[in-house]
């Protein structure tokens, strides 16, 4: 049986259990067909979420017997239903209630939603919705930017370098993924301000403990994003156009025949940014005659931002064999100015750029019940090439006022060097080729007890060249490759009528570099020869943990997580990147951690039409070997180049808060705060980790009128706020602080505006934003200044039918 199951797994499933379908039409209570609604089935086995069409109509694919819970969203509509599938196709119609009929506290009991499960499961996790994102002039990174307990940290405007901070712990220490792939395989010209939030479904963050299935060395925590894989026929457009010369469009689509079950999926984008926003501060400076510095507030202007990219996917969805299938290609390419180094220098560039492109094929298969009732398979993978060129070969020297920079006897002068960046012109390349695949395989022994299997495959081979050295030159630079697997185990079980979740899981990490350098040697004739050095490297690691959370009281929940956690240096941590300004570390070891969360869950309280929900987390994080910029002093500040290096060990403590109210669905409100220190051992003593904000809150506010200037249409008005406490990118020099304040980045207060109009059934949304109202100046990485005040317009389209 065991020899028969093995070869099973291996085959193309042509086989399934018993399935049916749940299909019906969604009314409203006047008994008026209505389109464009969220059905969403939850159950611990089985997912899907399909939208009716504008005949009404929707249905749930594939199905065995069994009881469901149907979260059912359309507009402000919230409800659930519950529905039992016997042997046989199950008719289902949804009657949506009127606002007046409808309080919360009637839904309550029928059913939880989709994000509150996932919250609940003992993970320090948060759940980002997107729907009302998508229809806003709104980046996937803002989204991020108002979720408890993660920092956005970017370099400047649009296109810019961007880390995310989550507890404290930020760069590589936290991954990112697309549907539980990597995000470093795309290329810098896929990144989540490429991809528009209407794509998306939903944004997982996990704090310090990883799940299983997410099987990967990310030490500090994950942000997987879900894209959207609704199974119905339509298409979304949007653009959008504002300040500095923003212009961003998108656009998505799907159609599948519904006899064959053959579909066609393609997406797209456009981004482009002058970034020509206005900066100030220490560094912005004209000097003239004599060496004099006179401060200015100047304009960046070399900064331009251009991305594009697309996917066309092509396979079957919801068919016997496959719950998905499809097989696609994915491109991309971008192109950025570099306007100064790793810090705003007194002399900024102009006319160093680099250019990106990738070009990737795909394939996914997904599929619940896999030959027997229970047994589930994902597979995801990509494969194709990356490239990145640096340009860079002016040697005029420039002041922030965007004129050619004087020496101290007034006379225009150049770099000696023959560039903008020390070391010379060049044109350097990197070519990549680049595959990452995962897979997961789980098994349901009953709604008690679940195993889950994965591996997650990652490897790059790298070539780099410079077009402006000699061939001879050219034939002494080496090659790079980085190979990871990580494996992991889980079993996940619940008891006590569910009050009791649990999951236990073990991980394996194992890495393994090559670096070839061709070198010249004299043989023992004494004639020259090129031999090729290598150097490589084959480390494995093991890592294990747990999340849990108990029901104390149905609105009382507690939840607790652990895990010992690696991370493996990656590819710029140990090759270096020129475009980045990054210099190689071939010797940087692995950073550990032992993480732990402690926190509860209060809610959801429902009161009339009042509803609130409370959740903290406690947190802990021992670190050793932390990777990151070295510790800085005034000596280094200017340094055009960044070295990642093993800071040490260290220790982060803090707590999260966060507070969601509503009323009556039109009035919303919410508020997080993340208090936490890092300390790292700096000779011999524990220090602040510098450049590193140990405060941040946000809050928002959200009301809607109804039925404003037409009948079922809506005005949406927002409100965001951003607090960043004051911190320092330089330890503590001495006793003497004297002119420390020279390099502490202020406290920060930023406010944004916006109001959205949707128009009758939904299908046209304008969207007018304010960013930074009152154009305070905003920083993050090492001073590195952030745009102003800034205005967006945007028109979003949808159909559902064609």
């Amino acid at each position: 049986m065991k020899q028969k199951l093995i070869f099973l797994l291996f085959l193309f499933p042509v086989l399934a259990a018993a399935q049916y379908d749940i299909s019906g039409v969604v009314k409203d209570a006047n008994g008026y067909l209505v389109a464009n609604t969220s059905i969403q089935l939850n159950h611990t086995k089985y997912g899907q979420r399909v939208v009716s069409n504008e005949a009404g109509i929707y249905v749930l694919k594939n199905l065995p017997a069994g009881t469901y819970t149907l979260e059912i969203t359309s507009g402000d509509f919230m409800g659930f239903e519950q529905v039992i599938v016997k042997n046989a196709p199950l008719r289902f119609d949804i009657q949506l209630k009127n606002d007046k009929d409808y309080e919360l506290d009637e839904v309550a009991i029928q059913g939880e939603s989709l994000k509150t499960k996932i919250e609940k499961k003992g993970f320090a996790v948060n759940i980002v919705n997107t729907e009302e994102a998508s229809q806003r002039n709104i980046q996937t990174n803002e989204l991020l930017n108002t979720t408890v307990g993660v920092k956005i940290r970017q370099n400047g405007g649009l296109g810019s370098n961007v880390e995310y901070s989550l507890n404290g712990l930020s760069g590589s220490a936290v991954r990112i993924f697309i549907d539980g792939i990597p995000i470093s395989t795309f290329g810098s010209s896929f990144n989540l301000n490429s991809i528009p939030p209407s794509l998306i479904e939903q944004i997982e963050v996990y704090k310090g403990v990883v799940p299983g299935y997410l099987a990967d060395d990310a030490l500090g925590g994950a942000i997987n994003i879900v894209l959207d894989k609704t199974a119905n026929t339509h298409l979304n457009a949007s653009a959008s156009y504002g300040s500095f010369n923003t212009f961003q469009a998108s656009v998505n689509g799907l159609y599948r025949f519904e006899d064959s079950g053959f579909t066609v999926k393609a997406s797209g984008f456009h981004n482009y940014s002058d970034n020509d926003y206005k900066v100030s501060g220490r560094s912005v400076v004209v000097a003239g005659l004599g060496g004099v510095q006179t401060p200015i507030t100047a304009r960046r202007f070399n900064d331009a931002y251009r991305s594009t990219g697309g996917m066309v996917q092509l396979g079957f969805t919801n068919v016997n064999w496959a719950d998905q299938f499809f097989v696609g290609f994915t491109g991309s390419d971008d192109y950025k100015e570099v306007q100064h180094g790793a810090f705003m220098t007194i002399r900024p560039y102009k006319g160093r750029f680099l250019e990106s492109d990738a070009t990737l094929a795909n394939l996914t298969y997904q599929k619940q019940n896999l030959f027997i009732e229970g047994l589930d398979l994902n597979l995801n993978g990509y494969y194709g090439k990356r490239n990145r060129q640096v340009n860079d070969t002016v040697a005029a020297a420039y002041s922030w006022a965007g004129e050619r920079a004087i020496d101290f006897r007034g006379d225009e002068f150049e770099y000696l060097w023959g560039s903008q960046q020390e070391g010379g012109p060049t044109l350097a390349k990197i070519k990549r080729n680049v595959a990452s695949i995962r897979t997961g395989l789980s098994y349901a022994v009953n709604d008690n007890h679940r195993f889950l299997l994965n591996h997650v495959y990652s490897g790059i081979d790298r070539e780099d060249s410079d077009e402006l050295v000699s061939l001879l030159e050219n034939t002494f630079i080496g090659t790079r490759d980085l190979h990871k697997n990580i494996y992991s185990f889980t079993y996940e079980f619940n008891a006590f009528d569910d009050k009791l979740e649990a999951s236990l899981f073990g991980k394996h990490y194992q890495q393994k570099s090559v670096s070839v350098d061709p070198a010249l040697t004299t043989d023992a004739n004494g004639d020259s020869q090129v031999v090729d050095e290598v150097v490589s490297s084959n480390k494995t690691y093991e890592g294990y943990g747990f999340a849990l959370s108990y029901a104390i009281l149905p609105e009382l929940t507690l939840l607790t997580s652990a895990e010992k956690a690696i991370r493996l240096p990656n590819e710029t941590e140990i090759f270096g990147n020129d475009g980045d300004n990054v210099v190689a570390n071939s010797s940087i070891n692995p950073e550990q951690s032992n993480n732990y969360n402690l926190g509860f869950r209060f809610g959801s309280f429902n009161i009339k039409k009042h509803q609130f929900t409370v959740s903290t987390n406690i947190f802990t994080r021992n670190i050793k070997d932390r990777i990151g910029l070295p510790i800085e002093n005034s000596s280094n500040i200017d340094d055009e180049l960044i070295v990642y290096v093993n800071q040490g060990s260290g220790t982060s403590k803090g707590i999260d808060t966060q507070l969601n109210y509503s009323y009556d669905r039109n009035f919303g409100f919410n508020f997080n705060v993340s208090k936490f220190d890092l300390k790292i051992e700096n000779r011999g003593s524990q220090v602040d980790v510098p450049n590193t904000p140990f405060l941040t809150m946000n809050g928002s506010l959200r009301y809607s009128f109804k039925d404003f200037i037409q009948k079922d249409a809506r005005l949406n008005l927002f409100y965001t706020l951003y607090y960043t406490d004051e911190f320092s990118y330089l330890v503590p020099q001495g006793s003497n602080t004297v002119g420390d304040e020279f390099f502490k980045v202020p406290e920060q207060l930023q406010q944004d505006f916006g109001l959205s109009y949707s128009f009758p059934k939904n299908n046209l949304v304008m969207s007018f934003d304010v960013k930074n109202i009152f154009d305070r100046p905003v920083f993050d990485n090492l001073s590195v200044q952030k745009p102003g005040r800034a205005f967006y317009l945007k028109l979003n389209y949808t159909i559902n039918k064609f």
